[in-house]
């Protein structure tokens, strides 16, 4: 699995890539700005082939507010089987919804106080490497309260709420169950009427999860 890594402090760059690399991923290249970010993933895809995923900061030089989460917009429309985990101070509603806006597979924002659980962090970035999601609890949080304030999930009970909320994080069925201390038969019936309250028909499974927290996170 390979790995580009786009962070501008020197320490926390040179961390990510001794925790990914101490843990059997390969971290082909590490870059302090959007700019490099754009040109590193351009001559990897001309040269030995794109990465599976980058990991990188929101807020990047010259003016620190939103050059990270741009090069990683662009990125995704340029590659679109690039994996893209974007980390943030804190959560950014704005930018969590730019960078989800069309798909959220392979797509990950996670806080960087996230990277000290190191086992969860390196789940998330080998999810999203594979083209799954990961949502940090706190963002799920907020786009939660948000979605209150709107009519798309009023028709969803407080459980399959919570259900939805878990699988915007990129959770299986399987650890839903876990996380809820009940049966996997019991979350396979909330995702069930979930996908019916919404609207979405019969149709590939992965498919109706993507739709599903899609209309979550745009509620």
């Amino acid at each position: 699995m390979r790995v580009v890594i786009a962070e501008d402090s020197v320490l926390l760059r040179e961390g990510l890539t001794r925790l990914l690399t101490d843990r059997g991923l390969e971290v082909v290249a590490g870059v302090s700005d959007a700019v490099a970010l754009l040109k590193t993933i351009d001559d990897l895809a001309a040269g030995d082939g794109l990465p599976d995923v980058v990991v990188a900061d929101v807020r990047m030089p010259p003016t620190f507010t939103d050059e990270g989460v741009r090069a990683c917009v662009t990125l995704r429309g340029l590659y679109p089987g690039l994996g893209v985990l974007v980390l943030s101070q804190y959560v950014e509603e704005q930018y969590a919804g730019e960078l989800l806006a069309g798909s959220t597979r392979g797509v990950g924002y996670l806080l960087k106080d996230r990277v000290a659980e190191v086992r969860e962090f390196v789940d998330a970035v080998k999810r999203v490497a594979e083209g799954g999601t990961a949502l940090d609890p706190e963002v799920v949080q907020q786009l939660l309260s948000r979605s209150r304030k709107g009519d798309v999930l009023t028709g969803l009970t407080p459980r399959e709420r919570e259900v939805l909320g878990l699988m915007a994080e990129g959770r299986t069925n399987a650890a839903i169950a876990k996380q809820l201390v009940v049966s996997d038969g019991a979350v396979e019936k909330h995702v069930s009427n979930i996908f019916q309250k919404l609207g979405l028909g019969q149709s590939q499974q992965d498919h109706r999860r993507v739709l599903a927290v899609l209309t979550y996170l745009n509620s």
